[in-house]
């Protein structure tokens, strides 16, 4: 490169505005259709678990401690996520889905990644290590 050439390219930026943009203090809206972090309605999720077992990444855990009163725990691990929507599709219920206004998801720790959503008590017997009783299936030896 000439030095004629790379003085005039100096000096045209040097008069210039930036075309970066100011990120942490100026914020654009997130586009429709990005798919941000996910989000759990408890009332209308039933504990199926198709949400886990479709999920390629094993992001999603479901233990049901009493089916028939609605007593889940949730447990999403967002690092694991690959935001593919594979379990939005799979739910029949509705009951996931995959927000835009929410996708800073960055964390200095490993532990801001890991959601747990149910009932208190359960959640905590969850992070305790105690899991729900898986009851013997019928005709089965034991």
């Amino acid at each position: 490169m000439k030095l004629g050439a790379m003085l005039n390219d100096i000096l045209t930026s040097a008069f210039k505005a930036p075309i970066t943009e100011r990120y942490p203090f100026e914020r654009k809206a997130a586009p429709e259709r990005l798919r941000g972090k996910l989000l759990w309605n408890r009332d209308t999720c039933t504990g199926c678990g198709l949400c886990a077992k479709d999920c390629p990444s094993g992001a999603i855990e479901v233990l049901v401690y009493d089916r028939k009163a609605k007593k889940f725990v949730f447990n999403y691990n967002v690092d694991k996520c690959l935001f593919c929507a594979q379990c939005v599709h799979s739910c029949r219920q509705g009951c996931l889905e995959l927000v835009s206004d929410d996708w800073e998801l960055a964390a200095l720790d490993r532990g801001g990644y890991a959601e747990h959503w149910g009932d208190e008590e359960h959640v905590n017997a969850f992070l305790a290590g105690i899991l729900p009783e898986v009851p013997a299936k019928a005709g089965s030896a034991e």
